[in-house]
């Protein structure tokens, strides 16, 4: 069995940890520069704030309401994460970590029959809601989807404690019939609506539909879902954590005019996402370099046509390039050569660039990798000098090494808007809380 465990509301929830006073009232979390809501109390969802509004849109509800709006605090966050994880590890046989907040837990059958796991779920859901002050759901299932599912309705609704357990046959149709096929893990917006089309509204209706509706449709993926919801325990992890793509991006808070500012910002976005690319033991073909004006500034220099996809914009004087790469490559110093190559050539000196971003797309397993017979580029040398600037950095700290090109960590803060950010409370000493008897 496995058991999925998902922190509620995660950036709330460790904001509220250390401001009691906040529990009951409507707070968010904002991206990057404050620009958009990234994570929502339950009272801020029942005010109808949408995940990924901007803040702008809804100034005069915050005001009214009184909504509580904090900055992204991500030294906080991993910390408080670190620490759920911690606990977590101590109960099961095996975690998986599948992000900042969220770890599958397996469970030796034999050992722990499933009412036993429900017991020990909800010891857990209060071990960390009171040891740690996170607020956690478990979803209890014999498949990573089930349990995902389960967790959700965990969330839901309070009479299961914390914890929803899946484990016949009638509470997995019962679980599958009210839950909305655009919810389930792993289906994307596309997929809906093919699925849509196909008269299938519910996750019930794909687990009772034929394996090859779902194969045909969303191909493997698909299929692979088939089978998760029908019971089946069929997802690896490291094949769930392997990202098809890997973007780093940023919304700046004054626009970007020369070239030298957005060099160095450039980077940075591509030294984060070749860090990714290498821990998860891939390579890249295709690189997607962008850099645009912004959609809501009045300036006359910038007209624009926007799609909500990445991959439709259409702007007069900005940026948008797919450089496709003969030898795939995971390599910082190679991938970067080929971008400021392509950045230097289409930049225009003095136009307000307000957002830019890397993707790194075409992305295949280490083991699949093959050169060019006339490859000229030493690679194994390019390996080993990658490799050494990983230990050393993972040894020293993040950017101890670094590439000339690449933003000094201070000077890269300093330009980040940030009017609500918390304390580290947990991490500095200088931010520590100060009791007064």
């Amino acid at each position: 069995m496995y058991v999925l465990a998902d922190c509620n509301n995660f950036f709330v929830s460790c904001e509220r940890v250390f401001r009691p006073d906040l529990e009951g009232r409507p707070v968010v979390v904002l991206s990057g520069n404050d620009g958009c809501v990234v994570s929502r109390s339950n009272e801020a969802k029942a005010l109808g704030i949408k995940m990924g509004v901007p803040l702008f849109k809804i100034r005069d509800l915050v005001s009214k309401e009184g909504v509580v709006c904090f900055s992204s605090n991500f030294e906080l966050y991993g910390d408080l994460s670190a620490r759920v994880m911690r606990t977590l590890a101590r109960f099961a046989d095996r975690i998986e970590q599948y992000s900042i907040d969220e770890a599958f837990l397996s469970f030796d059958d034999a050992v722990y029959p499933a009412e036993m796991l429900k017991t020990l779920s909800e010891h857990i859901v209060s071990e960390i809601r009171y040891g740690i002050g996170i607020p956690i759901s478990l979803g209890i299932a014999p498949s990573r989807t089930l349990a995902k599912i389960a967790s959700k309705y965990a969330k839901r609704y309070a009479g299961y404690h914390g914890a929803c357990l899946i484990d016949t046959d009638d509470k997995r149709r019962k679980a599958l019939a009210d839950f909305a096929i655009d919810d389930v893990w792993g289906i994307g917006r596309r997929s809906v609506k093919k699925l849509y089309a196909a008269g299938i509204h519910t996750a019930l209706d794909l687990a009772d539909a034929d394996s090859d509706l779902a194969l045909n449709m969303m191909h493997k993926p698909g299929l692979q879902t088939w089978q998760e919801l029908n019971g089946q325990d069929v997802c690896r992890i490291d094949e769930l954590v392997q990202h098809l793509t890997i973007t780093r991006s940023r919304t700046f808070a004054k626009a970007i005019t020369t070239l030298p500012a957005m060099e160095a910002y450039v980077a940075d976005f591509l030294s984060a996402c070749a860090n990714k690319l290498r821990r998860q033991g891939s390579y890249c073909s295709d690189i997607i370099l962008f850099a645009l004006p912004s959609r809501f500034m009045d300036n006359p220099g910038a007209e624009q046509f926007y799609a909500a996809d990445v991959d439709i914009f259409h702007n007069t004087g900005g940026i948008y390039t797919n450089i496709h790469l003969a030898v795939p490559t995971n390599v910082t110093a190679e991938l970067l050569e080929h971008v400021l190559k392509v950045l230097r050539g289409s930049f225009v000196d003095g136009y307000p660039y307000k957002r830019a971003g890397v993707i790194l797309t075409g992305i295949t397993d280490a083991s699949t990798f093959q050169t060019q017979l006339f490859d000229e580029r030493d690679r194994n040398r390019d390996n080993l000098l990658q490799s050494t600037i990983d230990k050393l950095n993972s040894r020293h700290g993040k950017n101890t090494i670094r590439l000339a090109t690449q933003l000094k960590t201070d000077e890269d803060k300093a330009k980040l808007h940030n009017e609500y950010l918390s304390p580290c409370y947990s991490t500095r000493l200088t931010d520590i809380i100060t009791v007064k008897c």
